[in-house]
């Protein structure tokens, strides 16, 4: 019977006209997985670990780019997806937790909390994708086991800065053109350093998701179910956000709240991309199941 299944798989070739089928397969999957709670779960604790999440990639990209450019690029891009308000409030928040003067010892200490306070979301998004790929963790002992996720929690916020650093280069180096391209192209003309724009946004999630794909379940997942996971992935997070974006600006749930609707709008927006990234994992894997062949 497993000959059989992998004769099917390797005969199998993926066709665009396919897409409709494993969509509504991976919805009946995934719905099973009982994914708003997973989405919950990481949208507290992705609460919990912002303000050392957010530090620490402002280090990390911060000592090479400026700490100053980074922050403002940063925080915009919190602001177009949240608003002014929200993006105020986690600047205060972190600017509340990096003006504390404390004795050396305490701010090793600091470090190690910051750090795995930092890696706390990455951890329960490891547990479900773990779940989805229904993979178990490497080592049977359960405080390595933990050490070793956060530790890999750890190395994929390393990988988010380098995805910044990158992109940020990158954008410069975009807008010195869009800047030389405006005064040679006629106003119609324009719109193309919007596409590109789109296009490096885009590529920077893809990359984001590929290797979230990739390096945080505890199983092998091939690379060629990897691409088209993160791709699908990409689109899906792009569309949301703008729609999210949208949202908030004209629905204005955070104000419900009062004093509390930062926060709020903070859960709501990891819920949402929690859910799109289990969406996405669990279409990498029947992808897989189904296209990529066995060794």
């Amino acid at each position: 019977m497993a000959q059989v299944e992998k004769i099917n798989r390797q005969n199998s070739k993926f066709k665009l006209t396919h897409l409709p089928k494993l969509l509504l397969k991976t919805y009946h999957a995934w719905i099973e997985k009982e994914p708003f709670q997973i989405s919950a779960i990481i949208a507290y604790y992705a609460i919990l670990s912002l303000p050392g999440l957010l530090i620490l990639i402002l280090e990390l990209v911060g000592g090479i780019w400026g700490k100053e450019i980074v922050q403002g690029e940063l925080f915009a891009e919190i602001s177009s997806a949240m608003g002014p308000e929200t993006a105020q409030s986690i600047q205060e928040m972190i600017k509340d937790q990096g003006s504390q003067q404390t004795s050396l010892i305490a701010t090793l200490l600091g470090i190690g909390v910051l750090i795995y306070g930092a890696t706390g979301v990455f951890y329960q998004l490891q547990n479900a994708l773990n779940e989805i790929w229904e993979a178990k963790p490497k080592y049977t002992n359960e405080f390595i086991s933990t050490l070793f996720m956060r530790l890999k929690g750890f190395g994929f916020i390393i990988i988010i800065g380098f995805l910044l650093l990158v992109s940020f280069v990158l954008t410069s180096l975009l807008s010195a053109f869009s800047t030389q391209l405006s005064r040679l192209l006629p106003d119609g003309m324009l719109e193309l350093g919007f596409v590109l724009d789109l296009i490096l946004s885009l590529g920077f999630i893809y990359l984001l998701f590929g290797a979230m794909f990739k390096y945080l379940p505890s199983t092998h997942v091939r690379w060629k179910a990897v691409k088209v996971g993160a791709a699908l992935t990409a689109v899906l997070f792009l569309l949301g956000k703008y729609a999210l974006a949208f949202y908030f600006g004209k629905a204005e749930p955070g104000s419900t709240y009062g004093a509390a609707g930062s926060i709020i709008l903070v859960m709501l927006w990891v819920s949402y991309s929690s859910l799109i990234v289990t969406f996405g994992a669990q279409f990498t894997k029947i992808y897989s199941d189904k296209y990529v062949k066995i060794s």
